[in-house]
């Protein structure tokens, strides 16, 4: 069902679908929703019913529960009752704002987005990249790394950051968005009785959401990247009416205009210029004027221009232009942002803080080993070899003063004896079978760069077609 919206979504860019509020309710549909619900690392978390995924399936069952929701929206009786608000830490200092739906709204919506997405998918442009099927950061930076290197040179980049995104985003704007494309009234009210649905503060009082979509809730990216399409539509414009050819390109070089590309994941985006800084800082205030109609601002604290020789962060990788070493040439490229590695250094210090020596040795091990293999599995398609062995050499030495102070005893345990109980293969550190891997267990490769043209899970497979 799902390849068949986003066909004829494709087939018909101008198609406005109806009768599409059986299929939020199908109990295919739903069982998806559920799995998908289930497996998520927040199936733990409850809402502010305090019910969560492992309540319900030993208390109700999933069959009856599903078979609730699915009676309340035939009937029209659904409601969707208020996020519970959560303050989580951010890097910077801050405190961001997540909302966290129920289990039921929180199924619901994810039957909803099963039924939107396919449709929207078909109309979302290239240069967009975050919370879309079969699209990752990695593609977004593989993008920047193309238009930066020669031949194409695009040296200036406008750096943004859109202040409080989730949060700000106008009601009013995002459903004339949606029903451009959805004219059944009662999924466009299912919709927005989620908008308005209100949350639940951390002191239990009730407030009012008249603006934004929740951070936290399943349908709230697809959500946000509908009503930021605007801004992917207003530089495609541009693109296709001047720029979309080699020789319009040039004329406007010529002529001492500036060239741009945009790059979007989610609400964090880069213009990469091919000009002069004033070309880039021109750029500002456009997206500023884009952006003003959905209710939405720039950071001014996080949108700069910089040139690629200065480097800027992005996605957490840092991008700069550098002369490789031992010839005149220059490259582009890619690593952890100094922020990044800071983050997981933190990690690193909080696993082994003095009050976690009650743990097994083996079992801390393994906890790092998996942590800092995730953390460089995400960061391995850039020059990142150095910086692994660097995390690693302070996860070592971090490691190695909680074994000390762990296992001391009455006499301080001395570097040899160290050694001699607890290393294997010279200094590497082992307990029970279970060997100090690091960050440097993961390879680094290079991203195959594979262009605007994604497909996504529903396009169809041209070979299978021809066969």
């Amino acid at each position: 069902m799902q390849t068949k919206l986003h066909r004829w979504a494709t087939d018909d860019l101008g198609r406005r679908f109806g009768d599409l509020f059986n299929l939020v309710y199908d109990p295919a549909f739903l069982m998806h929703a559920w799995e998908r619900v289930s497996s998520n690392v927040g199936a733990r978390t409850p809402g502010i019913d305090r019910a969560t995924v492992v309540q319900i399936e030993t208390w109700i069952g999933v069959e009856a529960f599903l078979d609730q929701i699915r009676d309340s929206l035939k009937s029209g009786e659904f409601t969707p009752v208020e996020v519970r608000q959560v303050m989580i830490p951010k890097a910077s200092g801050k405190l961001r704002k997540l909302g966290i739906p129920t289990v039921a709204d929180r199924v619901v919506q994810a039957s909803l987005k099963s039924v939107l997405e396919p449709i929207f998918e078909a109309e979302f442009l290239p240069c967009s990249y975050g919370f879309r099927p079969n699209r990752r950061a990695h593609d977004a930076i593989a993008e920047i790394h193309h238009l930066a290197s020669e031949p194409i040179n695009y040296h200036w980049v406008l750096e943004a950051d859109i202040t409080a995104c989730f949060d700000e985003i106008d009601h009013t704007a995002l459903m004339d968005r949606l029903r451009a494309r959805i004219k059944d009234k009662r999924v466009n009210a299912l919709v927005k009785a989620f908008l308005k649905s209100g949350v639940m503060t951390t002191d239990g009082t009730r407030e009012e959401t008249w603006t934004g979509t929740p951070q936290g809730g399943i349908l709230s990216p697809l959500l946000a990247n509908i009503a930021l399409t605007a801004l992917d539509e207003h530089f495609a414009r541009q693109w296709q009416q001047e720029t979309s050819t080699w020789r319009q390109r040039n004329r406007r070089r010529t002529r001492g205009q500036g060239n741009w590309r945009l790059i979007r994941f989610a609400d964090d985006f880069v213009l990469m210029v091919s000009g002069d800084r004033h070309h880039a800082e021109e750029l500002r205030g456009e997206v500023a004027s884009v952006l003003a109609p959905l209710g939405l601002r720039l950071a001014p604290d996080k949108t700069r221009v910089v040139h690629i020789d200065e480097g800027f962060d992005f996605l957490g990788h840092h991008i700069r232009r550098l002369r490789k070493r031992g010839t005149s040439k220059y490259y582009v490229y890619t690593k952890p942002s100094k922020k990044a590695v800071q983050a997981v250094k933190d990690k690193v210090l909080a696993k082994t803080h003095r009050s976690t020596r009650n743990q097994d040795l083996a079992e801390l091990i393994l906890s790092l080993n998996r942590m800092l293999r995730g953390w460089a599995n995400y960061f391995r398609h850039g020059v990142s070899k150095a910086i692994f062995g660097a995390i690693d050499a302070f996860t070592w030495g971090r490691l190695m003063r909680w074994i000390r102070r762990k296992y001391a005893g009455k006499a301080r345990l001395g570097m040899v004896e160290f050694r001699r109980r607890f290393c294997d293969r010279g200094w590497r550190i082992a307990h029970q079978g279970v060997a100090f891997t690091g960050a440097s267990s993961v390879s680094v490769k290079r991203y195959r760069y594979r262009g605007g043209n994604i497909a996504t899970p529903w396009t169809p497979d041209p070979a299978a077609a021809d066969s």
